[in-house]
């Protein structure tokens, strides 16, 4: 049974194929795609509607037939998770040992603004030092000046750059801002979960066999889903910063291997699914994600 909420695996499907693919789905081929998980199509016709009534699909009938698409809220928020996850893991430049520190005065009466400033810094990748003091090794000046605009409280947040003369040392101060251990606990899990079933795999193709195709489609879907969640949770520390048995740099290692054996036939599965309107057919645009190797041998995930 899948555990995967059906509203996150459509908000997946779109971000990773559909909306490189004219944006529009026939909800005929949605619920095709979807079985493969294990949904019925009660579940899927229900969360689609749930999603309409909340702005995140638009319907559009051509004859008898119903297509759904991303509206301008939901393509914003899935592009904002594109870019988060475009610029996880890409080569830095070496710390140069300053700390950016972002305090802020909110009020009560403001506390919804509050707390998504607070829930946006640790997506960033910001710790919490005090209860209004955040700190992190990264210029994000301009991203959290963009992000005190749109919550209305640019007034209210300031933004410092210092370094740390006393008294903790760095291993304590990081352990008061961030959980690492549990983060790195997490991309064991993943490592666990996914190495041996791409090894599997790989023997498998190697002794002539293969998976059906449906598989790859479905295998790339559970990694992408769940790898994605790293971005929002790793704030990439330094490497001087992290504990020497780090596994982050493995699991992505291990991210990109699996998706490009995975990639070019879950691709070709989903087009031999997808229906586009009439209008919207064209060649097919290869979906979602290329890895690119980078110089420190994590990854770099770029859309195409």
């Amino acid at each position: 049974m899948n555990t995967i909420r059906p509203q996150s695996m459509i908000v997946t499907l779109y971000g990773d194929y559909i909306r490189h693919a004219g944006g529009s789905i026939w909800i005929g081929s949605l619920i095709r795609l979807l079985s493969y998980f294990g949904l019925s199509q009660q579940a899927v016709r229900s969360t689609v509607s749930r999603m309409t009534r909340r702005d995140l699909l638009r319907i559009d009938r051509v004859g008898p037939r119903s297509y759904y698409s991303l509206t301008e809220k939901s393509a914003k928020w899935i592009e904002e998770g594109a870019t988060r996850i475009f610029h996880f893991h890409a080569p830095r430049k070496p710390w140069d040992r300053q700390w950016r520190l972002v305090t802020y005065s909110v009020p009560e009466s403001e506390r919804e603004a509050r707390d998504r400033l607070r829930q946006e810094l640790s997506w960033m990748g910001f710790g919490m030092l005090t209860s209004a003091l955040w700190i992190s090794p990264h210029d994000y000046g301009a991203e959290v000046e963009r992000l005190a605009e749109s919550l209305r409280v640019r007034s209210r947040v300031e933004i410092f750059t210092a370094r740390h003369d006393g008294f903790a040392d760095q291993a304590t101060i990081v352990r008061r801002c961030w959980n690492l251990s549990q983060i790195d606990a997490r991309y064991l899990a993943f490592i666990e979960k996914y190495r041996p079933a791409y090894q599997e795999h790989c023997r498998r193709l190697a002794d002539g066999g293969d998976v059906e195709p449906n598989q790859y489609f479905v295998r790339r879907f559970n990694l992408i889903h769940e790898y994605r969640r790293f971005p929002y949770i790793d704030p990439e520390l330094p490497a001087e910063l992290l504990p020497s048995n780090w596994r982050g740099n493995e699991a992505a290692n291990l991210f990109r291997e699996y998706h490009d054996l995975l990639a070019e036939k879950a691709n070709a599965f989903f087009y031999s699914v997808f229906e586009p309107r009439a209008e919207l057919a064209a060649p097919h645009l290869q979906a979602s994600y290329h890895i690119k190797r980078t110089p420190s041998n994590l990854i770099s995930v770029t859309e195409e």
